[in-house]
């Protein structure tokens, strides 16, 4: 016996003994679940399919246009009639080992109702845009240019699958026809791609996402950190728990039922039931095709799935993937003789296995079989006898025909996605998707005026009544605006722009526009001057963090005294910045080129009580750090012979005994922190006066939003075109003139005269005389030379010929080879120059009459030598 594996069942025995009896019985068992799954597609024909956009999902592919398609769309060359013949005696030979398993996707019709081999379908394209140089780029297009149309039964395989050049076109397929599209694309662009017939889930098959998170959403994995292992006799043992078990127990027992009676209050528990999936009575037989990546190629560290319908990758361990059929790319043709009980856990990818994979044309140059062995042979022997002969003969034969057959090239044209339509993406430009409490909207660039090309809306229930959080993505907007986020619950706004801005803005978090309210901005440090990385202000206060500064400052604090709000009668805003300062603290690294003791570590200018604080940084093993707080003098304070007294500074200095420093120090060091204390008020006003001016430039932009092009983009960039154009019609301008002025074989002799608008018969006389002349000169100057050329070439040569007459017997071999080898060439060139002397001097009369000719019928001078 042979024992094959079921790609959904267990072990099946072939060509076992049977009796009457059983066979009958079998016969009524196997009419019995033919009318069951009948009737299941009956009803699983009318399952309701979840399809992202606004369009229905009807399409009538009847009444396509098939006139102007190539001729090998609608035949079938030599090579794929042979191609179909092995396909029919592979797939008879499947069904008598594996009668059990439902049938091989192997040569469904076309679009012009013509038999062609899976396979042949395939064209490999790499698509002249950077996006589709990898797998995410390709899968993420063909999820969203195609529109899904469910399998007409979910539980039997397509009867036709249409070339990738109409399912572009029409921007609409199964999933069959997503995963032709895709793996053309992902083997053009390198990959070890193949399409995959095989049983996924109902939501899968579907394309229903209400259960499954945004993956916008989802947060990536943790990576476990690994703990320090010690040894048990350096471990600290923990202490004992000595809170009861049973309290805890009571205590989650009394929270669980206080929560369900909540839940059951809200009416939370319909909601949570209505998250849950139902049941699917006819799991693992729902058909799909997806798209497997093997591991290898373009570094592709594993093997794993893309569902076309979605362009997410998948894991061959999913759970939502139930088994495999077959596989195929452009090559070759693979059946899963793997158990897949256990979905696609188990399987293994290597399809040079021939125990877990059958090949159908064998890449040995051997005949495209099934491995039969002496279970066909005792088979075929209890057959009729003659039936036996005759399949023996056609096998044989097809085996002698099918030795070292190669797949045939695909029949499909080449797949061309113009610039437009890869912009424009999905159908009609837009595209929604619903997950489990978010909608996910795309749109084609350009399409809204604001270049929103994406938004996800976040909700708190599942029918999308509450909204939480709105973000939105945005492309090609002059100020930089990348993305938004609205928070619907704190009123809070965030926007992240790109950089390139005035004032390298990066990210501004606020509840409103007015000025002097709660917000937060981050700046591109690296673009600044000050090098800001981070200011943040309310009404009272303001915070600025600083980068990469050659003064080592990191941060600033201003505080504010609070003004009453004066009601504005006029309703202008006004926009001022006199919040008076009430304190201004600086912090600041270490500098290691200075001594801890003089190197300031934080510094406080209170402004309104005027005084100032300096605290250093801490010495190394000192727990306290050295200060010196400065009281300045009133501003009447005159007294010349006092300009310092001890007790405006009080001085504190780590790690020493108490001495006093010098007043005059103390007071050049007043002074710059004075002088110091003016610029900071003028920065701070700086900074409140850029923040005014961000929020102004912000309120334009907004109110008159204005959408970037390339220069490249000569279609939308309408300032580009025209000059594109002027700059072309300037430049052909430019050269027609020089072409006529270099044609213009009078110019040298106008020139002569004056270069007269009219001229006189004299001067047309003259005009046409010196031409001539000039022209006969240049014809017997020509002959001339090449006459010379040809009496210098005859003249050497009688000499050369005369020395080796002369030198003839002293000459050895090699001299005299060399000698024939430069006669040889010099008679050439004389019989060259004979025959361009013979020509110059047979045609020169020839051009003189004709030039003589064109002058007489030339306009500017025909009228004076017309009738010459």
């Amino acid at each position: 016996r042979v024992f094959l594996q079921s790609p959904r069942g267990g072990r099946m025995e072939v060509l076992e003994e049977k009796d009457e009896e059983e066979e009958k019985e079998e016969e009524l068992k196997a009419l019995e679940v033919s009318g069951e799954l009948q009737d299941t597609e009956t009803e699983l024909s009318v399952d309701p399919v979840c399809v992202s956009g606004d369009e229905p999902s009807g399409f009538d592919w009847s009444n396509i246009d098939t006139s102007q398609l190539p001729a090998s769309y609608k035949t079938n060359s030599p090579k794929e009639k042979k191609l179909l013949r092995i396909a029919d005696h592979y797939l008879q030979q499947y069904i008598h080992l594996c009668p059990e398993r439902k049938p091989l996707f192997l040569h469904p019709v076309n679009e012009c109702g013509v038999k062609k081999f899976v396979s042949t379908t395939l064209r490999p394209t790499l698509l002249p845009y950077t996006e589709l140089y990898h797998w995410d780029g390709c899968a993420s297009f063909v999820s969203d240019y195609l529109t899904m149309e469910p399998l007409k039964s979910p539980l039997a395989l397509p009867s036709s699958l249409y070339s990738p050049t109409t399912i572009l076109k029409y921007q609409r397929g199964n999933c069959f026809d997503f995963s032709v599209l895709l793996c053309s694309l992902l083997i053009g662009a390198g990959y070890d791609a193949y399409c995959v017939h095989g049983y996924a889930t109902q939501d899968i098959c579907n394309l229903d996402e209400t259960l499954e998170v945004c993956p916008l959403l989802r947060k990536p994995q943790e990576v476990p950190k690994e703990e320090v292992k010690m040894r048990d006799k350096y471990r600290i043992k923990p202490l004992p728990d000595m809170q009861s078990k049973f309290e805890l127990q009571q205590e989650a027992k009394k929270k669980a039922e206080a929560e369900a009676a909540q839940k059951k209050e809200r009416g939370e528990e319909k909601v949570t039931e209505a998250e849950e999936p139902t049941r699917d009575p006819w799991c693992g037989l729902r058909v799909h095709a997806w798209v497997l990546v093997l591991s290898g190629k373009r570094e592709v560290p594993e093997t794993f799935f893309i569902n076309p319908f979605t362009g997410n990758s998948h894991s061959t361990m999913d759970e939502h993937f139930l088994g495999i059929e077959s596989v195929w790319n452009h090559k070759n043709y693979w059946v899963n003789m793997q158990d897949c009980r256990n979905g696609c856990k188990d399987l293994i990818f290597d399809l040079s296995d021939t125990i877990h994979w059958e090949i159908m044309l064998s890449e040995r140059d051997e005949s495209p079989q099934l491995l039969l062995g002496a279970e066909k042979e005792k088979e075929l022997i209890d057959r009729n006898m003659d039936d036996m002969d005759e399949d023996e003969e056609e096998e044989e034969e097809e085996e002698e025909e099918d030795v070292s057959f190669a797949m045939p090239p695909s029949w499909v044209a080449p797949i061309q996605i113009s610039l437009k339509e890869f912009e424009t993406r999905c159908s009609q430009g837009k595209k929604v998707t619903l997950y489990k409490k978010a909608k996910l909207e795309k749109w084609a660039p350009y399409l809204n005026e604001d270049g929103l090309v994406k938004r996800l809306t976040v909700c708190a229930d599942v029918g999308y009544a509450e909204v939480v959080e709105v973000k939105e993505w945005f492309k090609n907007r002059e100020d930089m605006l990348d993305r938004r986020e609205v928070n619907k619950q704190t009123l809070q706004t965030t926007e992240y722009f790109s950089p390139g801005r005035l004032l390298g803005l990066k990210v501004h978090t606020y509840k409103s526009m007015e000025p002097q309210t709660e917000r937060v901005m981050e700046f591109y440090s690296e673009t600044r001057v000050d090098g800001l990385q981070k200011r943040a202000e309310n009404a009272s206060e303001m915070r600025e963090y600083f980068v990469g500064r050659d003064d080592f400052k990191y941060f600033q604090h201003t505080e504010f005294r609070v003004k009453k709000k004066r009601v504005n009668l006029t309703g202008v805003r006004t926009d001022t910045n006199t919040r008076p300062i009430v304190q201004i603290k600086e912090c600041f690294h270490r500098n290691p080129l200075k001594p801890a003791d003089e190197d300031v570590a934080e510094r406080v200018f209170q402004i309104e009580e005027e005084m100032i604080q300096l605290t250093y940084h801490l010495k190394d093993k000192y727990i306290t750090a050295s200060k010196k707080d400065f009281f300045k003098p009133e501003e009447g304070y005159r007294n010349e012979s006092e300009l310092m007294t001890p007790e405006m500074c009080i001085t504190y200095q780590a790690g020493s005994p108490e001495q006093h420093p010098k007043l005059v120090h103390l007071y050049k060091l007043l002074q710059e922190l004075t002088e110091e204390e003016k610029q900071l008020k003028k920065q701070v006003q700086q900074s409140q006066a850029e923040m005014l001016k961000i929020l102004k430039i912000r309120e334009n932009e907004e109110a008159d939003i204005k959408l970037s092009a390339s220069i490249y983009n000569t279609e939308r960039n309408e300032k580009r075109r025209q000059e594109y154009e002027a700059m072309m019609k300037a430049k052909e301008d430019e050269l027609s003139g020089q072409m006529e002025q270099a044609l213009d074989y009078l110019a040298p002799f106008l020139i002569q005269i004056g270069n007269p608008e009219k001229m006189t018969k004299a001067q047309a006389l003259r005009l046409r005389d010196d031409c001539l002349s000039d022209f006969k000169n240049r014809l017997v100057a020509k002959v001339n030379i090449i006459q010379a050329h040809f009496e210098k070439e005859v003249e050497e040569l009688q000499k050369k010929n005369q020395q080796f007459q002369e030198n003839q017997n002293k000459l050895s071999e090699e001299e005299e080879a060399a000698f024939l080898a430069e006669y040889s060439e010099a008679t050439f060139r004389i019989h060259i120059l004979a025959l361009r002397l013979d020509r110059e001097k047979q045609t020169a009369p020839q051009r003189y009459l004709a030039l003589e000719e064109k002058l007489r019928k030339d306009p500017r001078l025909a009228e004076h030598l017309g009738h010459a």
